[in-house]
């Protein structure tokens, strides 16, 4: 990528396409033996010139632009045939990337889409960089930049939330609320730079609208800083590792919870002696579930680097089930193991509940703490799930990150823009306050605007470029 940040605003306006070489990549996921179909997409001036060079289209099939064809990829110089394939036309401007874009649909696997990808390289085309179809995409106007992080969270979602979060800001949920922000602070420093320029033409500032307008400026930005937080959650997912003594019910809870058996379930303590784990999804959220080995002091040398792993996955887990056996009750165990993760966010499971009653349990944990979220299960029936899941969402809501209701989402760098802006609303108003002259208010103005420009990519570096497409897929 070597394009500088005002080769990328003006083409941003004038959707002018960006001249470069022809660059091809598999499109799709090559999984062996597995995949029935694998696309290979070319973007570029010769991207029409390569398919014509090496698609055989049988009989009088049109070559027209938004068409499919049928047909063999060959190569030119033996002839030979490496894939019955279908070939997609899409000529600029109508395509993704806003230049010629023309995708084979081979058979899927490995070798298939590898040959004809190879194939293309050959006739001229370049190897796309990880995310350089989306980027051309940007570049050319086709896209703003929150609409192409947005498809990069798309592809990664983990869950249908995320992904739904993903689709409006594709479909630019987000960058309309911060048009409009931008919007605002350009015609406040157009209103402002006019009084500097023709003051004794125009009548006096109007000091209260121009504060009423800053205000809720500020309150619009900080209500979309907020879903920074919930962004990351639906994007990410949480880590919950289920800790405890031996033989509590641990991984029982896992294949109850997972409706699996993802764990291994005996009478013996110490049979799990690594962490096990399960991908879920509970009200929207992806949830990585850690079945992590039984704390607890043992002479047996793999055991205890189980229980290592145990305490680490613990300490580095955003929430901590700390499941307790209602037959065993509280014992010195559970003591050692809650002055290890005290100071995390736990929910207290208390299992095996049909055994024993769990009031002993229920009256020791809250005289450890007044704020504890106690679940009450019999894993091996499947009993308590639901009401552990809710305990989950509960202390999720508590921490002001539930992601119910999300319009859009906004991304660490959006987030750190925004904090720029903000800032400088706020400085504008320091500066009005402190009655400065009016070339000290365009200062902060120019900056809120310039930041809120940087989340839509109006003005952005090479290098920011370059770290946010290296974070695609290749292909994409």
């Amino acid at each position: 990528m070597h394009t500088s940040s005002l080769q990328i605003q003006n083409n941003s306006i004038q959707n002018t396409p960006v001249q470069g070489h022809t660059i091809a990549a598999i499109a799709t996921a090559i999984v062996p033996e597995q995949g029935s179909v694998g696309i290979v997409r070319l973007s570029g001036a010769e991207a029409y010139t390569i398919a014509r060079k090496i698609f055989q289209a049988p009989g009088q099939q049109p070559w027209e632009s938004h068409r499919i064809l049928y047909g063999y990829i060959a190569d030119p110089n033996t002839q030979e045939q490496l894939d019955e394939a279908l070939l997609l036309i899409m000529l600029a401007p109508r395509s993704y990337t806003r230049e010629d874009v023309i995708e084979f649909h081979c058979h899927g696997g490995m070798i298939a889409v590898q040959r004809v990808l190879q194939l293309c390289l050959e006739s001229g085309a370049k190897l796309a960089q990880p995310g350089e179809f989306t980027l051309r995409a940007f570049l050319n106007g086709r896209l703003d930049l929150t609409q192409a992080e947005s498809i990069s969270d798309l592809v990664g979602a983990k869950s249908p939330q995320a992904a739904a979060v993903a689709l409006a800001g594709i479909q630019g949920k987000l960058a309309q609320p911060i048009r409009e922000l931008r919007s605002v602070c350009l015609d406040l420093l157009a209103e402002v730079e006019a009084r500097i320029d023709f003051e004794d033409d125009l009548p006096a500032l109007q000091e209260e609208r121009i504060r009423q307008n800053l205000r809720q400026a500020i309150d619009q930005v900080t209500q979309i800083l907020q879903t920074r937080d919930r962004g990351q959650l639906l994007r990410t997912g949480l880590k919950v590792a289920i800790v405890g003594r031996p033989n509590v019910g641990k991984s029982s809870l896992l294949n109850a919870w997972s409706q699996s058996d993802r764990a291994i379930v005996t009478d013996l303590p110490g049979t799990t002696r690594d962490v096990v784990e399960s991908q879920l999804v509970v009200g929207g959220i992806p949830i990585q579930v850690l079945d992590t080995a039984g704390i607890r002091e043992t002479d047996d040398r793999v055991e205890s680097i189980g229980v290592e792993r145990s305490r680490k996955a613990a300490l580095e887990a955003d929430l901590v089930l700390f499941a307790i056996a209602a037959d065993q009750g509280w014992t010195a165990g559970e003591d050692e193991i809650y002055e290890q993760i005290k100071d995390r966010s736990i929910v207290f499971v208390i299992n095996k509940v049909d055994l024993n009653s769990p009031d002993s349990v229920v009256s020791k944990i809250n005289t450890l703490t007044n704020a504890s979220s106690i679940v009450q299960t019999i894993a091996e029936q499947t009993v308590g799930i639901a009401e552990l899941e809710q305990a989950i969402l509960t202390k999720i809501n508590q921490e002001s990150i539930n992601p119910s209701n999300l319009d859009f989402t906004i991304n660490q760098r959006q987030a750190n823009a925004l904090t720029q802006a903000k800032t400088s609303l706020e400085q504008v108003q320091t500066t009005i306050d402190d009655r400065l002259p009016l070339d000290f208010w365009t200062i902060d103005l120019r900056g809120a605007a310039q930041s809120l420009s940087e989340i839509l990519g109006e003005e952005v570096t090479e290098s920011m470029l370059d770290r946010i497409f290296s974070q695609f897929c290749i292909g994409k």
